[in-house]
């Protein structure tokens, strides 16, 4: 039943992605209350529900305290903005020790996962590809140990995914995803990665629909998912709903080898 749950809410985030629209001018706060956590998958994910903690299945958390998470560099990579569902990171001035702190980093990645344009290389190191049936812009090939364990460290060069656009029959290479855990303040996220350059956001917000009725979140105008229209856990409770606070922790896309446009 988890894995069922869990591969709902990945299809949605997906979905949502695909067809992000600007959220209006009303910023999305960062939930103030501590959410539970859930271990799902290896991915954990912060429910307002009593919930069972401790079922990690590899290393991915959805609003736990390691694993996964995305966003741009914001020059090269799909518009994002606050919004009912997307908390991001505030906006910094660039400095020069900004940029050069994101070239190196580019640089390093460049160096050491070039070789991952072989996507079949990039699976055989562990690697594995998310949702492969479902069209996608961006598609992220994940590495649950490396999402273990950006909790613990962060180096370039084991990122907890690859990103590629689809090529022909094949993919090409064009960014990483780094995350890092719910629970670090945005000082300890632009230490990994410089806030001004490549704003980090968090999934927020998600009231998913009663079970057995998740196509609710596919239909013109929902009320439910990450597109839909409730964004408070007294509105999710009043449509018979399951509200999750957060969904995975931060992340951060970077575009070292391309850019995210068709």
């Amino acid at each position: 039943m988890r894995t069922r749950i869990l591969t709902i809410l990945l299809l949605i985030l997906t979905l949502a992605a695909c067809n992000m629209q600007p959220q209006g001018s009303s910023p999305a706060s960062a939930p103030s209350a501590t959410p539970t956590t859930v271990g799902m998958g290896g991915m954990n994910m912060a429910s307002s529900a009593t919930a069972t903690t401790g079922n990690n299945m590899g290393g991915m958390n959805m609003a736990g305290d390691d694993g996964m998470g995305g966003t741009t560099n914001g020059m090269n990579t799909p518009h994002m903005e606050m919004g009912p569902h997307m908390h991001m990171t505030a906006p910094r001035t660039p400095t020069p020790a900004d940029r050069a702190r994101l070239d190196q980093l580019e640089q390093t990645a460049r160096a050491s996962l070039s070789k991952y344009n072989d996507y079949k290389l990039a699976e055989r190191d562990g690697f594995k590809q998310f949702l492969p049936n479902v069209p996608q812009q961006i598609y992220h090939f994940t590495n649950y140990r490396n999402a273990a364990a950006e909790a613990f460290r962060f180096d370039p060069t084991h990122p907890t995914s690859l990103l590629y656009k689809k090529v022909g029959d094949g993919y090409q290479l064009v960014g990483v995803m780094y995350t890092a855990p719910n629970r670090f303040s945005e000082n300890q996220l632009d230490a990994r990665v410089p806030l001004s350059l490549a704003p980090w956001h968090q999934h927020v917000s998600l009231c998913m629909p009663p079970p057995g009725q998740e196509g609710k979140m596919l239909v013109a105008n929902p009320q439910f998912g990450l597109n839909g229209s409730i964004a408070t856990k007294a509105a999710c409770d009043a449509a018979g709903g399951i509200f999750y606070p957060i969904i995975f922790n931060w992340m951060v896309h970077i575009y070292p080898f391309g850019t995210a446009g068709n």
